[in-house]
């Protein structure tokens, strides 16, 4: 059986340590101590080796590993750029399911977490940044999401004016395919010298990418073609346009692979190395002198997620899907349940309400709900049929009874009020083109199931869009049976606590693995509890 792992020896000095550990159980417990030195030991023999905790035992001792904290996973000055004690940062759900308490919780317990802004009024946006602004007065680490929006490009640059006027310190773009002037402006407003001469940035740009031209726009200087407008609008000075030429548009770059929402369902171990030497060659071809710090989103549900991708050189680490069973989040208890109950498979892409035109889908849960078929044939029928008029009578009787629940008629009424409120443009146009009207009708059943999932719409489960990707059904697997198991224990917090304990776990099995030692399995399976 071995020795005790946690017996005591005593020293010639008169001290105390633990004796070495040899059988596998003593080794899994050793393994889960991480604060503590770990030293390898050889055994009587000199083939096996063991472990001991704590102070260097006497023999013979063939490494050394120094104590490994949650907090050193990522990249240092990550966490010294935003003012954060952890490489850690809660994703920005659209429609709020990301909310205000989220991010208030997440930046007080010194991790970053972002607004999700994605489609909001700005009326709503704008409530979310004074109420963020008047709790969190003076840090510098929480922010608000600017989400690409092609169909509303005047909304996305009111959303930009207001972050900038209202001093937002973190902006998180995403979904974008190129750069627009309101994620430039963003980057640029506020740039000057400091005393040593170095750029300074007053706002600091996140920009979540899955694809490598993509990134490439992100980490090169904003093109002249963009910075020129801005100047002769006055939203930007000339001298700011002259230094957002000599840094990248973001300074910090979110890989984002096989994720919920918008997604190119990319893997991981591909994606983030291809970007990571993208960044080396923009570095040395315009001679930045600090480096692009590049984070991973997409796939984090559990500690081997987070320690997977700290090991890939991941400077930080962005969760989404796991984050909306949290107490804050914005979604109903039922859209809870729902989500409780995935496996790594429940999951499906459907069209996207925001790019729905476009053909552009996003990953969300089948599981226990009809929404991405019935999205899926409303997008067959917009790419078979010119206008709702030339529907065929057969399938616009199933649409109005399986998936609007009311006439045609009925839902532009009400899509043509809300569209008159939010941007007239669109309404007018679409009265003019029959083949637009048909795609504001179709979106309002992609827009509405999203809203039905948040509110708990009792008589729409079935249409409920929540977003959702494999990392959900992995964080069920995992906390089954735990402390995080009870939904009244999940709050933002102790997910991303457990999440960063269990990846330092499973970090430190992995180097000990690699020094020959016989980790078994087991060391790796760390097991949710309160952590402060």
């Amino acid at each position: 059986m071995g020795d005790p792992p946690l017996s005591v020896l005593a020293r010639p000095d008169g001290t105390v340590t633990a004796s070495p550990a040899f059988a596998p159980e003593g080794i899994a417990a050793c393994v889960r101590q991480v604060r503590d030195h770990a030293h390898i030991v050889a055994g009587p023999t000199g083939r096996e080796l063991g472990l001991v905790t704590g102070p260097r035992p006497t023999g013979d001792v063939v490494g050394t590993l120094p104590p490994l904290y949650p907090e050193w996973l990522g990249g240092r000055t990550f966490c010294e750029a935003h003012g954060v004690r952890f490489p850690y940062v809660a994703g920005e759900m659209a429609n709020g399911i990301a909310t205000t308490r989220m991010v208030v919780a997440t930046a007080r317990a010194e991790m970053l977490g972002f607004f999700g802004a994605g489609g909001l009024a700005l009326t709503e946006v704008e409530r979310a940044v004074h109420e963020l602004a008047t709790e969190l007065p003076g840090r510098p680490n929480w922010g608000v999401n600017l989400i690409h929006s092609p169909n509303e490009p005047g909304l996305e640059h009111q959303v930009a004016q207001l972050l900038l006027r209202r001093s937002v310190p973190c902006v998180s773009a995403s979904a974008y395919m190129d750069l627009t002037p309101a994620v430039v402006l963003c980057s640029a407003a506020g740039l000057r010298r400091g005393p040593d001469g170095r750029i300074v940035r007053r706002t600091r740009l996140f920009a979540k990418v899955s694809r490598p031209e993509v990134a490439a726009r992100f980490l090169s200087p904003a093109p002249p073609g963009l910075l020129r407008p801005l100047v002769e609008s006055g939203e930007l000075t000339a001298e700011e346009a002259a230094l957002a030429a000599l840094v990248p548009v973001a300074e910090d770059l979110t890989v984002e692979s096989d994720s919920g929402g918008h997604t190119d369902n990319r893997p991981l171990a591909v994606l983030l190395p291809r970007i990571q030497g993208l960044r080396e060659e923009i570095t040395r071809r315009f001679g930045y002198t600090r480096a692009v710090r590049i984070g991973a989103a997409g796939g984090l549900g559990t500690p081997d997620g987070l320690a997977a991708a700290f090991a890939l050189g991941a400077e930080y680490v962005v969760t989404g899907s796991v984050n909306q069973v949290a107490v804050e989040a914005g979604l109903s208890d039922d859209a809870k349940a729902m989500l409780a109950e995935a496996d790594i498979a429940d999951v499906i892409m459907a069209p996207s309400a925001d790019m729905f035109e476009a053909g552009v889908r996003l990953q969300v849960l089948r599981r226990g709900t009809l929404f991405a078929q019935r999205a899926g044939h409303l997008y067959e029928a917009y790419q078979a049929h010119p206008s709702l008029e030339a529907l065929p009578t057969q399938l616009r009787t199933k649409l109005e009874r399986d998936v609007f629940r009311a006439p045609v008629e009925e839902v532009w009424a009400s899509t043509r009020r809300f569209w008159q409120q939010r941007d007239p443009a669109e309404a007018d146009r679409a009265e003019k083109d029959p083949r637009h009207r048909m795609a504001l009708v179709f979106r309002w059943y992609l827009g509405n199931s999203s809203r039905w999932a948040i509110t708990g719409e009792p008589t729409r489960r079935a249409d409920y869009q929540i977003w959702c990707g494999p990392a959900m059904g992995a964080f069920n697997r995992w906390t089954a049976d735990s402390f995080l198991a009870e939904p009244a224990n999940r709050t933002v917090v102790q997910i991303a606590l457990n999440l960063l304990e269990g990846a330092a776990v499973a970090t430190r099995a992995h180097q000990l693995r690699t020094y020959g030692v016989p980790v078994p399995p087991s060391a790796s399976a760390f097991t949710p509890c309160r952590l402060a």
